[in-house]
């Protein structure tokens, strides 16, 4: 007697279209943001980190936003405390990504650490745009984007700081310009309404007017505070 076909994640099932087609979207997904690490990978080198911290830094804190802020401050001339703030800030979200997921995945030990470290916004969006399908697909748009995105980032960023090195300086290449142009990339997808557009100008705007003035990391820093003002005034005009 032939033993029944095990499906994703260990359930005797047979793989179905549904796991193809979510497993089609992670793949996808996990191309597409992790080539974004060939600019990280050139930024960090550009902003004067080697190639063995820039691996570490998508090794160890993988996530896009608040790894892009860090090279960006401190290539800015700005204190650690100010990179690390401003990273901190972008990566709150994570935390609430988790609360999200927790009782999706259901997960315990070890496994909860690994889900921990892949919970970013790409694993996440996967995992919720399946959830209507069932659980099950659910947690495989999580696991498979989430793997996915963290291979090819890392692959991706070492690419890009071996690149970078070996241009011998990275500003003459205009390399300089990879962190806002990197961030310009990852906003532009996600201001899909007139408030989004409004706040991304708002902060703009007070980024600008006190770079002239303020260390850098501050202007980001205050922009993301404009963000949760501008979100709390949201909430209470509903």
């Amino acid at each position: 007697m032939a033993l029944p076909h095990r499906g994703y994640l260990g359930q005797n099932a047979p793989v179905s279209r549904v796991n193809r087609a979510t497993a089609a979207q992670s793949l996808s997904v996990s191309l597409t943001v992790g080539a974004y690490g060939i600019a990280f990978g050139a930024a960090s080198v550009a902003a004067g980190f080697t190639v063995l911290q820039s691996c570490l830094l998508s090794l160890l804190t993988f996530t896009g936003a608040s790894q892009f802020a860090v090279v960006g401050v401190l290539g800015a001339g700005g204190s650690a405390l100010s990179g690390i703030a401003t990273a901190t800030l972008l990566g709150v979200r994570n935390t609430l990504y988790g609360l999200r997921m927790a009782p999706v995945l259901n997960v315990r030990g070890l496994k909860r650490i690994f889900a921990a470290q892949l919970t970013i916004d790409e694993s996440t969006g996967v995992a919720l745009s399946q959830e209507h399908l069932g659980v099950r697909e659910a947690r495989q748009g999580f696991w498979l984007t989430g793997i996915g995105v963290y291979i090819f980032w890392n692959l991706f960023t070492l690419a890009g700081a071996l690149g970078a090195q070996a241009m011998g300086n990275p500003a003459a290449w205009g390399l300089d310009a990879a962190v806002p142009a990197a961030f310009l990339g990852l906003l532009w997808p996600r201001l899909t309404n007139k408030s989004e557009r409004l706040l991304a100008v708002a902060a703009c705007a007070l980024a600008l007017a006190m770079t002239p003035y303020f260390v850098p990391g501050v202007p980001i820093i205050a922009t993301a505070l404009l963000a949760v003002i501008f979100g709390l005034g949201a909430k209470i005009w509903r």
